[in-house]
């Protein structure tokens, strides 16, 4: 089985993306529950910093490749994709982009880590569903 370079790419990013969420969905968010109050923000404004050096390379990597792909090859699965990947931009940006920030003002920072993870189930849902679908694209191709 051999892969073009955009599949690869895809896949890099795709697999790069699902380890993340799936790592910050079951230890980064929930971790944030063991750190008191000042302790949270001096940790929070670290990590935020330090993880959009990953991220962001990540779902760059995601959107320029789901673009390519549908300009190249427009199916139903190459717009899926690309509406997926949107999805998690505006929730990233919409959603979770001010709840970061939030949690660095608020003078009760469980409920909003708490909102974390709850709603961080959404872009965890999201990633996990565009790996699958890629890896069934690549298996079927």
């Amino acid at each position: 089985m051999q892969f073009s370079f955009l599949e690869t790419l895809t896949l890099v990013f795709d697999t790069g993306c699902l380890v993340l969420i799936w790592m910050v969905q079951l230890v980064v968010y929930p971790g944030f529950r063991y750190y008191p109050g000042p302790q949270l923000l001096q940790w929070h404004k670290k990590y935020t910093f330090l993880v959009t050096w990953i991220v962001l390379p990540l779902m760059l990597g995601q959107l320029i490749c789901g673009s390519i792909d549908v300009i190249i090859d427009f199916t139903t699965i190459t717009l899926l994709r690309v509406v997926l990947i949107a999805m998690t931009w505006v929730l990233t940006f919409v959603v979770f982009v001010p709840l970061h920030r939030a949690l660095e003002t608020a003078s009760l920072q469980q409920p909003i880590v708490q909102k974390l993870v709850r709603k961080n189930w959404s872009r965890t849902t999201l990633w996990t569903l565009l790996f699958a679908i890629t890896i069934t694209e690549l298996l079927v191709s």
